[in-house]
């Protein structure tokens, strides 16, 4: 049976022609959904931002207090559009690019302790407002502004701008550096390219609870390999110039340092390398180059290093005095030590919250002692409130619930806060705790106070022009969490369905999870043209313990695609309808490389695919993220060989459409360059669809509206639809 699309006479058709045209003016529906919420300490008051609709691309700043949202700031409004000339700079965009930042305006913000004073920069001007009312105050500055911070008490405001951090006062007075850079490629106050990137660590300094001193980053990029990343259709511009470590390469030298507001430095003295207990392999690198995580709270400075093979994370506790550092805690691993976001984390008594595993491989906390009960695969630590701790975690692997542990009456032992089936997380302060719930009903965010409802904060996103409708699956001899997506016109007997795989499949990320997200709503678009559509998450990704996550050590592809192709087997034994000689796969970056894999591996099962910003190189790709799975490319070669597609291009007799943005600075486009060449030098046929002005996350309206009809055109002509 084939779909309707006839316009005129079926209004679901209808619909799913609207959907590609909305998912891109949404912004693959992110747009009026509130983010990044701040709760002032006493729970009284609750920051975010958020545009005012589901298509406003602009974010506004926004107050949640007494039960009602009030706007506090209006890029669009009075004062803003005259007095923020020209564009963000380059560091800002730089950074927005690294997050994946899909709206203008207010894109961040930071306040001081008690969340009355807030700062944030617009166009690289800094701008300050109270929360209890008042306009935003224009502040003079020395250049253009990234990052602003405000100290504790809110009399000084730190800032990034050229390269040097600076500080300035409220009220716009005493404007003056604290660090300038004292090489041409030295920054202070900003992380570098993999930090951002890979690590997840977005923060350059961080202030004393005193507000008399911060601690800096400073980086050092002179030994880092420079990419060029040019526009070839507007070749009259120069190329922007990317610091990226490649994988074998030299990183950024990162070192850190305690700055006195009143003008005195002392240098942190970081350990160089790990000593006894870090494992060896054949190849194992001992020097601290990652500086993971760092933070000053009311016990001093602490900071978290990570040696450059990864296999030993060590937390420091620093002497603000002297700069000297003491290990806190150390942990080591085989494969990788894995991070946590979160963690370390200080409780007031000192105590330490880290990663532990509490039984099996579950990846747990332990938090001042008590464990997080075996089977809990902990997520993510969201912080403290009112003497406990607050974090992420799931018994089951596609839901995320929010937890809750009394560090100061361990006897209540460990409380879910959240309770439908989905992805939860939270911002918490005082009584206060703002759950944000993503289901597969939707998304909500409810204020609780002392754990009881008392208000919510509104979701402007729009609903999906297609209605999601996934069957949950559990597949093979893995149970391999899966869902399927069949069109809402099919009929079990109405005939053989195509089949489109649509993964992510890579580490560090999930998409078969109890929630109504922009993958879901596409994986049913795709359906609603034809295809049955199938998602598995398989070994490699989180939520599964670490023998599971570890999986893919030193290979990157083999595992993967196994459990692909079992799922593929199991579900079409289920459903007799999935049509196992017409079967693709589509996806993008880590996905599109393994659809690439695919139809280069395995034509006897995958017909056709589309591969959009494939790593396909892997030596390519930057080091931490890269060496954590395959080692060194010098020394480890074969594992670079085996994860890699370059070589295996004759192999190709499927249709394959590759996908690039020419403006990618993670997934280079060298990448697709490099495998087109080697597939014309094997004279193996395939189209390549070049994204001029795209980067990783493709922007633009037209352009990711199109791309999602040529990539249907493509898989239905390919599979002879």
């Amino acid at each position: 049976m084939n779909p309707p699309f006839d316009a005129t006479v079926n209004a679901p058709a209808t619909a799913a022609e609207r959907f590609p045209l909305q998912f891109a003016r949404t912004r693959r529906f992110s747009l009026g959904v509130p983010r990044q919420f701040t709760v002032s300490p006493d729970g009284e008051r609750v920051l975010f931002l958020r545009g005012t609709s589901g298509t406003d691309p602009v974010s506004r700043l926004w107050l949640y207090e007494g039960g009602a949202e009030r706007l506090l700031a209006d890029p669009l409004g009075p004062g803003f559009a005259d007095d923020a000339p020209g564009e963000a700079p380059p560091e800002e965009r730089a950074r927005r690019e690294r997050a994946r930042e899909t709206s203008s305006g207010i894109v961040s913000y930071a306040t001081d302790a008690s969340a009355r004073l807030v700062a944030f920069a617009l166009q690289g001007v800094l701008w300050v407002l109270r929360t209890e009312g008042g306009a935003p105050l224009r502040v003079p500055t020395a250049g253009p502004v990234v990052d602003p911070r405000p100290s504790p008490d809110g009399s000084l405001i730190a800032y990034v701008s050229r390269g040097a951090l600076r500080t300035v006062r409220a009220d716009g007075t005493d404007d003056r550096p604290l660090a300038g850079p004292d090489g041409e490629h030295v920054t202070y106050g900003l992380s570098d390219y993999v930090a951002q990137e890979s690590i997840g660590r977005s923060r350059g300094y961080w202030w004393s609870p005193r507000g008399d001193a911060l601690l800096v980053a400073r980086v050092d990029t002179a030994q880092v390999h420079k990419r060029y990343i040019a526009d070839p259709s507007n070749p009259e511009r120069p190329p922007r110039v990317v610091a990226y470590p490649a994988a074998g390469t030299a990183n950024a030298e990162v070192s850190l340092h305690l700055l006195r507001v009143s003008g005195e430095r002392t240098d942190v003295r970081l350990p160089a390398q790990a000593g006894d207990g870090h494992p060896e392999d054949v190849w194992t690198d001992r020097a601290f180059e990652y500086v993971v995580a760092a933070g000053w709270d009311g016990h001093g400075p602490l900071v978290t290093v990570q040696t450059r093979d990864q296999r030993s994370v060590h937390v420091l506790e620093v002497d603000e005095a002297s700069g000297a550092t003491r290990t806190a805690h150390r942990a080591h691993d085989p494969a990788w030590v894995a991070l946590r976001p979160g963690t370390p984390l200080r409780l007031g008594s000192g105590a330490l919250v880290v990663p532990a595993r509490p039984g099996g491989d579950t990846q747990g906390l332990d938090i001042g002692g008590a464990t997080t009960p075996p089977g809990l695969e902990v997520r993510e630590v969201i912080g403290t409130a009112n003497g406990r701790v607050f974090f992420t975690a799931g018994e089951e692997p596609t839901e995320i619930h929010v937890w809750s542990y009394a560090a100061d009456d361990p006897d209540e032992g460990f409380v879910r806060v959240s309770g439908a089936p989905g992805v939860h997380t939270a911002a918490v302060g005082g009584p206060t705790v703002v759950l944000d719930s993503r289901t597969p009903d939707g998304h909500t965010v409810t204020v609780l106070r002392a754990g009881e409802p008392t208000g919510s904060v509104a979701v402007l996103a729009e609903e999906p022009l297609v209605t999601p409708r996934p069957l949950a699956l559990s597949l093979g001899e893995r149970d391999l969490r899966s869902r399927l997506y069949l069109p809402s016109w099919h009929r079990p007997g109405d005939g053989p369905l195509p089949v489109l795989l649509s993964p992510y499949a890579g580490h560090g990320m999930q998409i078969v999870l109890e929630v109504r997200a922009w993958w879901v709503a596409v994986a049913q678009w795709f359906a609603e043209q034809g295809f049955a559509v199938l998602v598995t998450d398989g070994r490699g990704t989180p939520g599964r313990g670490e023998a599971w996550e570890k999986s893919v050590h030193g290979d990157r592809l083999t595992a993967v695609l196994e459990d692909q192709i079992d799922a593929l087997h199991a579900a079409a034994a289920r459903y007799p309808d999935l049509d196992l000689t017409r079967v693709a796969m589509r996806g993008w970056s880590f996905s599109g490389y393994l659809a690439a894999a695919a139809v280069l591996r395995h034509p006897e099962v995958f017909h056709a695919a589309v591969a959009g910003a494939a790593p396909a190189d892997r030596r390519l790709y930057d080091t931490h993220w890269e060496e954590r799975f395959l080692g060194h490319p010098d020394v480890l070669p074969e594992n670079y060989r085996r994860s890699s597609l370059l070589d295996e291009a004759a192999a190709l007799t499927r249709p394959l459409m590759l996908v690039h943005g020419l403006a990618d600075d993670n997934v280079a486009v060298a990448h697709t360059l490099r495998l087109s060449a080697a597939l014309l030098a094997a004279g193996r046929p395939h189209t390549v669809l070049p994204l001029s002005g795209a980067g990783h996350l493709v922007g633009q309206e037209q352009t990711a509206s199109n791309l999602l009809l040529l990539e249907r055109d493509f898989l239905r002509k390919s599979l002879g639809l």
